[in-house]
């Protein structure tokens, strides 16, 4: 669901819709994540939740995994994220997930202060995993899925842009995780 033209935030699962619905601000956690990423890039500082976040986003106090994604002029410019809360709270996972999107993305360089008018923040917050025993359980627009075999691991979020089925989705996460297509795996989605 997209919340401003240039931020965005997706809770998981969901049902994405096909044309954005605009509101005069963005999300708490939106905001969160910018004021992270500009605070991280002009005072190398890392931000603590303010008070009035947990008001407005009460949800943001309880763990859960998180990514953060940056794009520019419809690139992605970013994108880290947490299948599983590593941090004590929504609010400190979106904090950490952002900085690492502009600053450790191996994609990518750093982002630059002068870049941070045009970027535009989506974050997805992941609900608890859960097993996929039947294709048919998944639905590519609505959930992103965690594919496991062995030691190799790819996560694939909703809804992405060139991925028009669940089989691509799946072949897009096998090659992500550097599987070849007839590789035993484990599906998950989220």
């Amino acid at each position: 669901m997209y919340l401003t033209p240039f931020a965005s935030l997706s809770l998981l699962p969901i049902t994405r819709h096909p044309s954005p619905v605009t509101l005069p601000s963005p999300h708490p956690l939106v905001r969160l994540a910018a004021e992270a990423i500009e605070t991280f890039l002009s005072h190398q500082r890392v931000i603590e939740p303010p008070e009035r976040l947990f008001a407005e986003a009460p949800d943001s106090l309880k763990p859960a995994g998180v990514f953060v994604c940056l794009k520019r002029e419809g690139l992605l410019r970013g994108c880290i994220g947490t299948t599983e809360p590593l941090q004590e709270t929504l609010a400190r996972e979106v904090i950490a997930n952002a900085i690492g999107a502009a600053t450790r993305d191996p994609r990518f360089p750093a982002v630059e202060p002068s870049e941070l008018a045009a970027l535009h923040i989506s974050i997805d917050v992941l609900g608890p995993a859960e097993p996929v025993p039947d294709l048919g359980d998944l639905d590519h627009r609505r959930y992103g899925i965690i594919l496991r075999s062995g030691e190799r691991r790819s996560v694939l979020l909703p809804d992405i842009e060139g991925i028009d089925s669940v089989s691509s989705q799946i072949r897009a996460a096998r090659e992500k995780a550097g599987l070849r297509h007839d590789a035993p795996i484990e599906l998950l989605r989220s």
